[in-house]
């Protein structure tokens, strides 16, 4: 097996429908998926590094957009094509496709150019008609096995191509199965298998009016229409929903002569990994069945047994697997998810992609490589997701918390999940809507429930393996995932399954840990979960590469630890309004608020200063030597009164007034649009004594902190500004109070401003002239720029995403041509007045990839986000800047 020479293509050639592959030889390439789709340009180009690949061919993607085009049929020049295409298949392989004697046979396959597992369809042993059936039978020397081969295609066929109900043709191999008292298909004899086809067959003509076709080519055509049909399936468009896959035309298909893992005791299919998809541990990984198809493995049908086993059952077809393993990850760089087919003893390699994995095992594979040397550290961190790292640091079950087991199964997808069990997609769907954390339990899952699998918080199996749907769509979701739990007995009409003698029923809450395969009854505490290793290495990899700096947004000394832990640079957003909600600060903070005069108010605000001094001191004490941007208070302050009588009393109560005095304060305060009404600086210019106090306490916070031999780096940030002149007049009035407060400590004093109306961005260059900071408030900047209610769009956006109006929800990451124009637009021009005027961002967007990657186009110095995003922000600005270097060259 050798490496291959890259194939060259020409332009023109891209017009081309058919791309033949086979031994030794192949028209296309990896390079080519957006033509051929992975699965095709994978096996084009395991034919070129000599690797045994049955021989066919691959219908380009760009037939998929024709076939739609032209009123959902395959347009008669590919048809021809495909013709064309077999002819040269039965030269190759001595076959022919409906001759009785020496019968070709076919699997029908997609592959988009992403991988979607699952999501589309397949259809196998093609050709068996009442004739070839026979001729197989006499060629292979087993009927039996020609028989299995005729019942699987029947039922493949009338449920992919017809649309016909699975079930219906399972029940009757379920009462054979019964009748002759086995429990497994592979355990029915000769005569048994004949009368399931027969009654296949009768069910078919029943279902569709007509005798099953017994002409291969339209066998063919229909099922390439089928696969080309799944692309616009609903599983597959929810499945690039979910993953947000965009821009692609379609899938190819890929039809490919047949090799049978049924065919005898010496044959067998399996699924394997060059690493541990869940762990990311260098071992080759998988499952395998023999006597048996590959749907067998992947459905979840039967059990699989674990890849070392093969060689007691298969030693060289093993030996020559495990040569396979090694030569396709030092090819790709990168780990793979192999399924392969041994038919009589001979190995055949069926498709390699890029295998999904957790988001642990993508982090040590990817950090293992590097040190290896197989990719770059460069590559390493531009190969993780960086919103996969928020799965590493989510809760794992406390070893020390009581639990009671259940069942085993086998651990699937990591994670720890307690949660309320529902039996079908839909359920998950509709309950998870509704804020229930759910776990979905299935006998075994199929591409249909990944919409539900989706809304999960874990899911549980009955039957599969770690290579089943379940086991591969959960861990490429990070959802939890115990397959396999044989223990399990569901009755779906009852909404409940059994496990020996105990009974949980729909709603009863169960636990899943997807590292050990527990079942359990009931809710178990959970603990932080630890990354590894690999995950501090290559955060400290990409820390080295970007541009921007990661701050953190927190309000309290434990959040800032915990963001500091994390590798945070400082704090970019500390909102000062959470410390007034505490039980022995919210008296004199109401206190204020009821306050007829401005002394009276400046009483009360005195009470509040030392718990205020106290919070910052905590503050600065965590973030020792690093920036913190301070808010001044930015909500309006009927949001710190109650809202009810029961509360106006406990109110008054506190205050010795009377509840009339509380009801109307809070009546005098409301206001129909609160978001748009006294809040932010307005509030500091109508009541500024408020700032001034919460100034005082930074900079005697700081001043103290400093003669204790820290290294406090306030930053004061005055929120909501639309007008320079709104900044100044308060930014000199504050500046005094800082200056006093200060003495002679010799912190340095900075104010800057919150950038969230869009005046403010537009008015950059004037803001800009006076602020020494700009912070872009991206949540209020994008509800004023689109003029949508954060707390309100979920009446109405659903409807915008399914329609097109929107492509995703704006607060979750950036609008970048309208919100993100003004960001540019504030920055240039605050630039423009001041050179080292420091920007960055503090809103939700700070933790999205896609945000903080347009954040460094624009030129932010820094994002600030979440403490547990922090992780999340330094891999992204990484790549950021890794993705601008490349697109420098």
């Amino acid at each position: 097996m050798a490496e291959a020479t890259p194939a060259t293509v020409e332009s023109s050639s891209l017009d081309r429908t058919i791309w033949h592959f086979g031994p030794g030889a192949a028209d296309g390439s990896a390079e080519m998926k957006t033509v051929l789709g992975g699965k095709g340009a994978n096996l084009a180009e395991m034919c070129r590094i000599g690797l045994p690949v049955p021989a066919g061919f691959t219908i380009s993607t760009a037939v998929c957009a024709r076939y739609y085009d032209s009123g959902e049929s395959v347009p008669s020049d590919v048809a021809d094509g495909v013709r064309a295409a077999v002819t040269r298949l039965e030269e190759e392989t001595g076959k022919g496709f409906g001759n009785p004697e020496r019968p070709l046979l076919v699997s029908v396959r997609s592959g988009a150019a992403l991988s979607m597992p699952g999501m589309m369809d397949t259809v196998l042993n093609l050709g068996l008609t009442n004739a070839t059936m026979e001729g197989l039978a006499t060629l292979s020397g087993n009927r039996r096995f020609a028989l299995d081969a005729r019942r699987r295609f029947i039922q493949m066929f009338a449920n992919v191509v017809e649309g016909f109900d699975l079930a219906r043709f399972e029940q009757i191999l379920e009462v054979e199965q019964s009748a002759a008292g086995v429990e497994t298909d592979t355990e029915l004899e000769e005569a048994s298998l004949a009368r399931v086809v027969d009654n296949y067959l009768a069910l078919y003509r029943s279902l569709k009016g007509s005798d099953f076709p017994d002409d291969p080519y339209e066998q063919l055509e229909r099922s390439i229409a089928a696969v080309f049909g799944s692309w616009m399936g609903n599983r597959a468009q929810e499945y690039r929903r979910i993953h947000k896959i965009e821009g692609l035309t379609g899938t190819a298909v890929n039809v490919q002569t047949m090799v049978f893992g049924n065919l005898s005791a010496e044959s067998g299919t399996g699924v394997c990994f060059t690493r541990d998809p869940a762990t990311g541990e260098d071992i080759f990984y998988g499952e395998y069945l023999m006597n048996a198809q590959g749907e067998d493995v992947v459905a979840g049908i039967r059990t699989p047994k674990d890849l070392g086993g093969l060689a007691d059952e298969s030693g060289d077809a093993h030996e020559q697997l495990c040569d396979v393993r090694t030569l396709l990850e030092k090819h790709y760089r990168d780990m793979q998810d192999i399924e392969f087919t041994i038919e009589d003893g001979t190995l055949f390699i069926l498709q390699t992609r890029t295998g999904k994995r957790t988001a642990r095992a993508a982090v040590r594979i990817a950090v293992e490589m590097a040190r290896a040397g197989l990719i770059s550290e460069q590559e390493a961190v531009a190969r993780i997701d960086p919103s996969e790292l928020d799965r590493l640091l989510h809760p794992q079950f406390d070893p020390e918390a009581e639990r009671t087991v259940m069942t085993r199964g086998l651990p699937a997808s990591p994670g720890a999940v307690s949660g309320r069990v529902v039996f079908t997609a839909e359920d998950a769907k509709e309950w998870g809507a509704r804020g229930e954390s759910v776990i979905l339990v299935r006998n075994e899952t199929s591409p249909e429930d990944v919409g539900g699998m989706h809304a999960a918080e874990g899911i549980l199996t009955a039957t599969g393996g770690m290579t089943s749907h379940a086991a591969v769509v959960a861990r490429g979701m990070g959802t939890c995932c115990v397959a396999g739990a044989g223990d399990v007995r569901i009755n779906e009409a009852a909404k409940s399954f059994h496990i020996a003698d105990a009974t949980i029923a729909e709603g009863d809450v169960i636990s899943l840990d997807g590292s050990t395969g527990e079942v359990m009854v009931g809710r178990v505490e959970t603990m932080a979960a630890d990354p590894g290793p690999e995950f501090t290495e290559l955060l400290g990899w990409a820390d080295g590469m970007r541009r921007m700096r990661v701050r953190a947004n927190a309000d309290t000394p434990e959040d800032a630890k915990v963001a500091r832990d994390f590798g945070a640079q400082g704090i970019g957003l500390c909102r000062t309004e959470h410390m007034f909600f505490g039980e022995d600060r919210i008296t004199p903070m109401r206190e204020m608020i009821l306050a007829e005069d401005e002394a009276a108010r400046r009483t009360a605000l005195a009470k509040l200063l030392p718990f205020q001094r106290e919070d910052f001191r905590g503050i600065f004490t965590a973030m020792d030597g690093l920036p913190v941007t301070v808010r001044l208070l930015d909500p309006p302050l009927h949001e710190f009164l109650p809202r009810d009588e029961e509360g106006f009393n406990a109110v008054a109560a506190a205050l010795s007034v009377d509840a009339s005095e509380v009801r109307e304060r809070a009546q005098r305060l409301h206001e129909m649009n609160p978001m748009l009404g006294h809040r932010g600086c307005r509030l500091g210019i109508t009541y500024p004594e408020i700032y001034e106090m919460q100034v005082q306490a930074i900079f005697e916070a700081a001043a103290a902190a400093k003669a204790a031999g820290g290294g406090p780096r306030p930053e004061v940030m005055i929120p909501l500004v639309g007008s320079v002149e709104e900044f100044t007049v308060l930014r000199d009035r504050l500046r005094r109070v800082a200056d006093e407060a200060n003495g002679d400590a010799g912190v340095d004093v900075i104010f800057g401003t919150m950038i969230e109306i869009p005046r403010a961005a537009l008015q950059g260059q004037a803001i800009g002239a006076e602020a020494e900071f700009f912070s872009f408030g991206t949540n209020d900047l994008t509800q004023l720029t689109f003029g949508f209610s954060r707390d309100d769009i979920g009446t109405f956006l659903p409807g915008y995403l399914e329609q097109g109006v929107l492509p995703e929800d704006p607060f979750d990451s950036l609008d970048q041509t309208g919100v993100g124009e003004l960001v540019r637009l504030g920055t240039e021009r605050g630039k423009q007045a001041r050179a080292d005027l420091k920007v960055g961002i503090c809103g939700e967007h700070g933790g999205d990839p896609r945000s903080i990657a347009f954040f460094d186009t624009v030129g932010l110095d820094y994002v600030s986000c979440s403490p547990f995003r922090v992780p999340v922000a330094r891999l992204a600005a990484a790549q950021a800047t890794i993705g601008k270097a490349e697109r420098d060259v």
